[in-house]
C-alpha cells in the first residue's frame, strides 16, 4: 500500500468499547484500521463510521491485511477479554508485526501478565504498553481516562494521538505516562478499587436517608442534584440522581425500587483487596465495599435469615427508626460523613499505590494520577483536583488522612459522621464502608494502641518477642510462669 494510504493505528477488537474508542480516534482526525475475528463486528463499525461522520476508519478481515494496513512503527491497540484471548491476539498479530512496532493492551489485565507479555514480545523486537481505559462506553467514544505503563518509547510514538482521545480537563488531557513494567494496568486496578468503595459508600448514604430518613425517590433525586452542586460534585453522584427519577415502564414508582439487590463484579476489586493484604496495607473501606458485594450475592441465604431471625424475635427496628429524626439535620450529617469516608477511601487506594511504587520502583506521579481521573473516568470529581494539590504541597505526603486541608475536613465533619453511623447502627442498618472508614481514621489517628497487648499474646503462645517503649531490643518473657506466681494468694480485686 503507498504510504499516504496507511492508517496512524490499529485497534484490534471490536465490542462496543473497541468501537467506541475506535470511532473516537477516528474522530479526531487520526485513521485507524479495526480488525475483528467476528467479520460481522468489522462491517458494524464501519457502518458506524459512516453514519457518525464519514470517519477516517477502514476494516480488515485478516490479521495480515489489517497490520498491514498501519504505517511503520505500527501501534495496535487491542481490546480483548484478559487473559488466554490477549494471548492469542498478540500470536495472531504479531506474526506479521516487525521490530520496533507496539502492542498497547486496553483491557482490565492482572499487571503481571502485562509485564510476561513485555518480556515475550521484547523477544521480537516489539514494544508494549498496557494502558487502563476508564470510562465505560460514554467515556470511550468521547474522552476516557487513559493510564498508560511499559515502553516509554512506545507511549511517545503515539502520545499524540492519546492527548486528542483522552478526556480534556483545565489543566490538561486525562492520560500520562504512568511508569514501566504493569504500572498502567496497577494504577486502573486500584482505580476500580476505588470506584468500588464510592459505590458502596453512596448505597450506605442511600439506604441510610430512605430507611432512616423515610425520604421518598423524588426527594433523594433532589438532594443528589444538590449534592453534586457542591464539594460532592462527582460523575457517581450524577448518575445516582438521574437514577432515582427514572420510573418503571411496567408498573408504579421508580425502577429502582424494582431492581435486585445482588451486585455483580469483575474482579479488579478482588485484586486490589489481595494487593493490599500481600502488601500489607490497611485498605478496610475497599475490602468492606468487596465483602458487601459477596454479601449481596446471597440473595435466598439473606431472605431465609430475615425469616428466622424475625421468628427468634429480633425486632425490624428499621420500621420506626425515622419517627423522631431531624430530617434537615440528617441529609446534612449524611453528607458531611460520606464526604469524610471517601477521604479515607482515596487515602486508602493511593498509600497502596505507594507501597507498589516502591516495591517495583515505579516513581509514580500521586498529583498526576488524581488529575488524570478529574474527567472521562467513573470516579471523575471536583474532589480529585484537592487531592492532586495535596499532593503538589507534599509529594512525600504519608496519608491524605495527614495533609492540613484533609485533615481540617475530618475534624469539621467527624462528629456528624459518627451520628450517622451511630443512628445507622442502633436502626439495625449496615453501613460498613462508613464504619470501616471511620474506624481507619480513629485507629490512625490514635498515637497507640491496643496491640501491644496482642503483641504480649504472640510472645506468650509463640515466643516472637516484643519491643518496650523505654528500651531498645527484642524481649521474650514468660508469662504464664510469671503471671501465675504473682497471682498466686491473691484475689482478682483486691
Amino acid at each position: 500500500m503507498e504510504a499516504s494510504a496507511l492508517s496512524r493505528i490499529g485497534l484490534a477488537g471490536l465490542a462496543v468499547m473497541g468501537q467506541n474508542l475506535a470511532l473516537n480516534v477516528a474522530e479526531k482526525g487520526f485513521p485507524i484500521s479495526v480488525y475483528n475475528r467476528t467479520t460481522s463486528k468489522v462491517d458494524e463499525t464501519l457502518d458506524r463510521a459512516h453514519r457518525e461522520g464519514e470517519l477516517p476508519l477502514t476494516g480488515h478481515y485478516t490479521p495480515r491485511d489489517f497490520v498491514l494496513s498501519i504505517q511503520p512503527p505500527r501501534s495496535i491497540i487491542i481490546l480483548v477479554k484478559a487473559g488466554s484471548p490477549v494471548d492469542q491476539t498478540i500470536a495472531a498479530l504479531s506474526e506479521h508485526m516487525s521490530p520496533g512496532d507496539c502492542i498497547i493492551d486496553g483491557g482490565n489485565e492482572w499487571y503481571q501478565n502485562t509485564e510476561r507479555r513485555i518480556e515475550e514480545v521484547s523477544h521480537k523486537g516489539l514494544l508494549y504498553l498496557g494502558m487502563g481505559v476508564s470510562g465505560g462506553e460514554e467515556g470511550a467514544r468521547h474522552g476516557p481516562s487513559l493510564m498508560p505503563g511499559g515502553s516509554y518509547e512506545a507511549y511517545n510514538n503515539i502520545k499524540d494521538i492519546l492527548q486528542k482521545v483522552a478526556a480534556q480537563v483545565e489543566d490538561g488531557p486525562c492520560v500520562t505516562y504512568i511508569g514501566e513494567g504493569g504500572s498502567g494496568n496497577f494504577v486502573k486496578m486500584v482505580h476500580n478499587g476505588i470506584e468500588y468503595g464510592d459505590m458502596q459508600l453512596i448505597s450506605e448514604a442511600y439506604d441510610v436517608l430512605k430507611h432512616v430518613g423515610g425520604l421518598t425517590n423524588a426527594e433523594l433525586a433532589e438532594i443528589f442534584d444538590e449534592w453534586n452542586r457542591g464539594e460532592l460534585e462527582s460523575f457517581l453522584i450524577e448518575i445516582t440522581a438521574d437514577i432515582f427519577k427514572v420510573k418503571d415502564e411496567h408498573g408504579d414508582g421508580e425502577l429502582v425500587d424494582k431492581i435486585l439487590d445482588k451486585t455483580g463484579m469483575k474482579g479488579t476489586g478482588k485484586w486490589t483487596v489481595q494487593q493490599a493484604a500481600e502488601l500489607s496495607v490497611a485498605a478496610p473501606t475497599i475490602a468492606a465495599s468487596l465483602d458487601c458485594r459477596y454479601l449481596s450475592g446471597l440473595k435466598e441465604e439473606r431472605e431465609k435469615a430475615s425469616q428466622v431471625l424475625k421468628e427468634a424475635g429480633l425486632q425490624d427496628e428499621i420500621q420506626n427508626a425515622g419517627v423522631l429524626v431531624d430530617k434537615k439535620r440528617l441529609i446534612d450529617d449524611v453528607r458531611q460523613a460520606l464526604y469524610a469516608s471517601k477521604i479515607c477511601s482515596y487515602a486508602q487506594g493511593m498509600n497502596l499505590l505507594r507501597s507498589k511504587s516502591n516495591e517495583k520502583g515505579w516513581n509514580l506521579n500521586f498529583g498526576e494520577l488524581a488529575r488524570i481521573w478529574k474527567g472521562g473516568c467513573i470516579i471523575r470529581a471536583v474532589f480529585l483536583d484537592r487531592i492532586k494539590k495535596a499532593y503538589q504541597r507534599n509529594p512525600n505526603l504519608a496519608s491524605l488522612v495527614v495533609d492540613s486541608e484533609f485533615a481540617r475536613e475530618m475534624v469539621q465533619r467527624q462528629a456528624a459522621w459518627r451520628r450517622v453511623v451511630g443512628l445507622a447502627i442502633s436502626a439495625g442498618i449496615s453501613t460498613p464502608g462508613m464504619c470501616a472508614s471511620l474506624s481507619y481514621f480513629d485507629t490512625y489517628r490514635r498515637a497507640r494502641l491496643p496491640a501491644n497487648l496482642v503483641q504480649a499474646q504472640r510472645d506468650l503462645f509463640g515466643a516472637h518477642t516484643y519491643e518496650r517503649i523505654d528500651r531498645p531490643g527484642s524481649y521474650h518473657t514468660e508469662w504464664t510462669k510469671l503471671g501465675r506466681k504473682n497471682s498466686a494468694g491473691v484475689g482478682a480485686f483486691n
